[in-house]
């Protein structure tokens, strides 16, 4: 098996969206362990100032950049501070609410798409010039099995994690032949502490409810170790698509839940 190459001195920092908490914390560290300088952004501006002090206080270099994925402007001004990019790492999503097609919010549809789809484009967008510039750039693209098939429920969440699955497909369609690599991530079932407890507004028993039963859903760091790996195989390496799910999920809606 090939060693993980180490990054270009080119291509260091590493952006990752959705920073505050989760999977994106989860990712920084990872990233940070393997070298990079990171860039924490999201909204929550104490969330992320936190951990950039906890990863330069372990010797990394890291630093926090509160930023709404949402607000194209931001994102520009945000772009300009960088010459090169080695990793953008969309990251910044979620879903809201489990209401069946027939009663769903459209404002929870359209903060959805705005968040996990228009957000993701409007980094990559920005970033591309820089991650080309790198001469080795990697765009990860953290999707989930919802890109893949329905539920119900799950419609509005589904739809965008579908659209985010197309985005990175096209993506790299497009870009072929430049020195910019597409990856995508697609988590199954993870336990985190704000993914259900945010999607049910709140609700901690509904949230309970998602995970009862399971003895060993997937944590953030799971997903950041997939993360890690994939971004840090060597230059040539594409990990078009990384699928990961619990032992106990055979499937979004065939899960083994042990007796209570």
């Amino acid at each position: 098996m090939p060693s993980a190459a180490a990054p270009s001195a080119a291509s260091r920092i590493a952006v990752v969206t959705g920073a505050s908490s989760g999977i994106g914390a989860a990712t920084a560290r990872g990233l940070a362990e393997a070298g990079y300088r990171v860039v924490l952004t999201a909204r929550r501006k104490d969330r992320v100032e936190a951990l950039a002090e906890e990863l330069t206080a372990a010797g990394h270099s890291a630093t926090a950049y509160p930023l709404d994925v949402t607000d194209r402007a931001a994102v520009d001004e945000f772009a300009t501070t960088f010459r090169t990019v080695g990793v953008l790492v969309n990251n910044a999503g979620g879903a809201l609410g489990a209401d069946p097609v027939a009663t769903g919010d459209p404002d929870d549809w359209r903060r959805m798409y705005e968040t996990n789809v228009i957000g993701t484009l409007h980094l990559t967008q920005a970033l591309l010039p820089k991650l080309e510039a790198s001469g080795d750039g990697t765009v990860v693209i953290v999707s989930s099995t919802a890109g893949f098939a329905t539920y119900e429920g799950g419609a509005g969440y589904v739809a965008a994690k579908h659209a985010e699955h197309v985005l990175a497909e096209t993506l790299r369609l497009e870009i072929v032949g430049r020195p910019v690599r597409v990856i995508e991530i697609a988590p199954g079932m993870v336990k985190t502490d704000e993914f259900a407890l945010t999607r049910f507004g709140g609700d901690t028993e509904k949230a309970a409810k998602v995970y009862e039963g399971v003895a060993e859903p997937l944590t953030a760091a799971d997903v950041a170790d997939t993360i890690t790996w994939a971004v840090t195989r060597p230059i040539h390496v594409n990990i078009d698509l990384l699928v990961v799910r619990p032992r106990a999920q055979a499937s979004n809606t065939k899960v083994h839940r042990e007796r209570i």
